[in-house]
């Protein structure tokens, strides 16, 4: 078995207007597909990050703080899933949340070093 990141890209929920039961609602929806990966073992970490931003950029080391506003698409999060090859992590993608809000999953391979 192999590890992947599925890093979720798309708008932030405020920014897009959710109502309080919408927010709770999806919420609802991430809590229940998180506990069904993790039943099944293949979710082995992931967090949600906050929509500020700061970058750091260049050989001058140019400090930018950023909203999530300011942007078209952020990172909203990651989970760390364990599976055989690409097409499990695709088929386990095929319920994430916020397709109907336009977003977005980026599926990447972890890298494993010899340390």
């Amino acid at each position: 078995m192999k590890q992947f990141m599925m890093i979720f890209i798309g708008a932030d929920y405020t920014d897009l207007g959710l109502s309080p039961e919408e927010m709770q609602n999806r919420m609802g929806k991430w809590f229940a597909w998180g506990n069904k990966m993790g039943e099944a073992g293949i979710l082995k970490g992931g967090e949600a990050l906050h929509p500020q931003m700061r970058r750091v950029v260049g050989k001058d080391k140019i400090v930018t703080d950023i909203t999530s506003a300011e942007v078209k698409e952020i990172v909203g999060g990651y989970y760390t899933v364990e599976a055989k090859d690409f097409d499990e992590v695709q088929e386990i993608a095929k319920d994430y949340p916020d397709y109907d809000l336009g977003g977005t999953v980026e599926i990447r391979e972890i890298i494993v070093f010899d340390r």
